[in-house]
């Protein structure tokens, strides 16, 4: 029987390569088309920026609710345990989940930024008035700054992530292969160091919304009239 699952495998390998191949050109094109019709790149940079503050919160409430299924199941001292296992598997498969799509938003910020930068920057060269143009170049400046200590922070959770993520999937498999109150009692100090990493890793995510925040208002003072700062994210 053909092995569809490496099939599979290789394709998504292929589409992956080829994205990274085609994205630059892509990408021109992209931001061409949004600002043909108004949207300049700065708000295209809020827009990414609230996404990306969006999948860190879904992924933040994510590993809260593994957190809780931990508790629960450190907890357990019935036979139930098998229910147990698919509660936390699915947990784990939802994180994982929501991790990736933090990456790809992370991804996606550095490269509208990376463009909305390099045409500031050479739209410097345009203006007329010095003070104006001084007062713009101070703006990219300070932009700059906040962006680079956003995105540090961004890439800091992203590392933190896959450790967690790694731990959560050996005690998962763990579980899986010992179904059993003995298992779990042996599981016990290993959750709790888990639980420990989630709630760090929470607290990272609240910390880096906040400097999204901090950044969009940076770029605020550059905005069209009317635009709005990127709303406050629920923690």
């Amino acid at each position: 029987m053909p092995d569809y699952s490496n099939s599979h495998g290789l394709l998504a390998l292929s589409l992956r390569t080829l994205k990274k191949l085609l994205s630059k050109p892509l990408q021109a094109m992209y931001f061409h088309a949004r600002e043909s019709i108004g949207e300049p790149k700065r708000a295209i940079v809020v827009a990414q920026v609230e996404q990306a503050c969006g999948s860190l919160q879904d992924t933040r409430d994510a590993f809260a609710d593994a957190l809780e299924r931990f508790n629960s199941l450190v907890a357990v001292q019935d036979t139930a345990l098998e229910h147990k296992y698919q509660l936390l598997n699915r947990q784990y498969q939802l994180c994982r989940a929501k991790a990736e799509a933090v990456s790809q938003r992370i991804r996606s910020i550095e490269e509208v930024t990376e463009a909305l930068f390099t045409e500031w920057d050479r739209e410097l060269g345009e203006y007329s008035n010095r003070a104006l143009r001084n007062h713009s170049k101070q703006q990219l400046k300070q932009a700059r700054q906040q962006y680079a200590r956003l995105i540090k922070a961004m890439h800091k959770a992203e590392g933190k992530i896959q450790p967690v993520l790694a731990a959560f999937k050996d005690q998962v498999l763990y579980l899986k292969h010992n179904l059993n109150a003995r298992a779990i009692a042996a599981l016990q100090h290993e959750f709790l160091d888990i639980g420990m990493d989630i709630a760090q890793l929470l607290l990272a995510m609240e910390q880096i919304i906040a400097e999204a925040n901090e950044f969009v208002s940076v770029l605020s003072l550059q905005n069209a009239p009317g635009q709005k700062a990127l709303p406050r994210q629920r923690l």
